[in-house]
């Protein structure tokens, strides 16, 4: 998509549920005396991404889909390595309770009888593909790649796969984490494999398909772990996404160790630009997505992009545990939970991923009048308005319901912290000023005592007794 607002974005106020009441009670006349026709959505409408966290647990390398004919369908490595399961829903929420299908377990010896991991789950022609990682029963961690095939509408059901065979690379070395995308009616894969006289674990490839199993070209290497944190532990550029926006094709893919150290890089290229070709793309030079101790949210990664249920919000599918230490090797310790995010965009249109959230309720933005895009932000603990920043988190907060139908302003970076007003002036600290949002023409006014309010002037928030509309978004 071009960038442009995202009309659930646009000149939206609202209410968290326990507020839904006074704004019952002030709608028709608001602090600046505009009344708001019709009911205004609640934060969980605004932010439009489930917010239970974990989504689903001790599933790792999560994959959901975006929906196909009105379901979406979940995948992901279990704990005990040991088979390929799928789950559906008609939203994403409902997939952490949705009933899970073994659609195919290990063989008990010989090949594809080790470790399983990692599998997608793709649409292709009309029929369903997974591309999975699979060991042999005397070398667990002898990882090739392998395709099934289903030609049921239904990939939950097991009578509908049939294993196509392994997806035979330039090289017979470690292979895994297989994705597929459509690009200007050429089909690619990309994918993470050891390469023979480079000192690396795995570095990532790109080739286009002749079909789902079949190689139509040589791969591309298109990076390889070389940055400090790309190397801790192990030298991994693992666990590919595709996301094309914005006249860009963009990858993510994980690096290092799969314990706290585990992290997220992207990789970018013009959509007009040849895949193919090595020089097309771009690596970012830093990680966009790391563990956060604030959060604790620790050793997020091999993600999976789909969309919300209006069709338009990008969804971030990741999985993090919720401590950092391990006992023993990271890789079999259990839990590793699939979770999800929003994913945001700046007005550059480029991505913007912010820190592993948390628990807690319904992420929004506050944007002043007139000013649509910039957003209110803590600088340490002083509060103030930006245009367009790139650091997602510090723009990010939850309004916390109180008992008396105030609430409260949560930082998402920082969840000790809340808005505080002393006098005129307004920062973060460990105990919130109460606030009250009234409805108003284009979205609401923030009152935090009688007769003031928030106010927007020159970037500067303040308090006033005239108020500065938000929008929500």
């Amino acid at each position: 998509m071009t960038f442009a607002l995202h009309r659930r974005t646009l000149l939206r106020g609202s209410l968290g549920v326990a507020g839904a009441g006074a704004l019952g009670a002030l709608a028709a006349s608001g602090a600046e005396g505009a009344p708001q026709p019709g009911p205004l959505p609640d934060d969980a409408a605004i932010y439009g991404v489930p917010t239970i966290d974990p989504l689903i647990s001790q599933r790792a390398d999560p994959f959901i889909t975006r929906p196909v004919g009105g379901m979406y369908y979940f995948t992901g490595s279990v704990p005990e390595y040991d088979r390929l399961v799928v789950r559906g829903a008609t939203t994403i929420a409902g997939l952490a309770g949705a009933e899970e299908t073994v659609i195919w377990r290990r063989p008990t010896s010989g090949t594809m009888g080790g470790h399983i991991w990692a599998p997608e789950l793709h649409r292709i022609g009309g029929k369903w593909y997974i591309y999975f990682a699979a060991g042999d029963a005397g070398n667990v961690f002898r990882i090739r790649t392998y395709v099934m095939e289903s030609a049921l509408d239904d990939p939950r059901d097991p009578a509908g796969w049939t294993l196509k065979g392994q997806l035979i690379t330039e090289w017979d070395g470690f292979t895994l984490d297989a994705t597929s995308f459509t690009h200007r009616g050429r089909q690619y894969l990309v994918w993470a494999q050891s390469e023979p006289e480079i000192a690396v674990n795995t570095s990532l490839y790109i080739a286009e398909m002749a079909n789902p199993w079949t190689f139509r070209t040589k791969p591309t290497r298109i990076t390889t772990p070389t940055k400090s944190w790309e190397i801790i532990g192990y030298r991994v550029n693992e666990g590919p996404a595709v996301l094309i926006r914005n006249g860009k094709v963009f990858i993510t893919f994980s690096a290092s160790a799969t314990d706290a150290n585990y992290c997220m890089g992207l990789l970018s290229a013009d959509a007009s630009d040849d895949l193919l070709s090595r020089s097309s793309w771009t690596k970012h030079p830093d990680p966009i997505f790391v563990s956060d101790d604030r959060t604790q949210r620790y050793g997020p990664g091999h993600n999976s992009f789909t969309v919300a249920e209006d069709g338009e919000t990008d969804v971030l599918v990741y999985h993090a545990r919720d401590y950092k230490q391990i006992v023993g090797d990271p890789l079999y310790d259990p839990n590793r939970h699939t979770r999800v995010q929003k994913l945001y965009w700046h007005e550059d249109g480029t991505p913007l991923f912010g820190i592993p959230v948390g628990t807690g309720g319904p992420i929004v933005r506050l944007s002043p009048s007139g000013a649509p895009r910039s957003f209110v932000k803590h600088e340490g603990d002083v509060i103030r308005a930006a245009h367009a920043p790139r650091e997602l988190e510090l723009t990010q907060f939850r309004f916390v319901a109180g008992a008396d139908g105030t609430e409260t302003i949560q930082s998402v970076d920082q969840p000790t912290k809340f808005l505080v007003v002393s006098g005129t002036t307004v920062g973060l600290g460990a105990t919130g000023t109460p606030v009250t949002r009234i409805a108003a023409k284009g979205g609401v006014t923030i009152r935090v005592a009688p007769g003031q309010y928030l106010q927007h002037k020159g970037g500067q928030i303040t308090v006033a007794a005239k108020a500065t509309v938000f929008t929500l978004s």
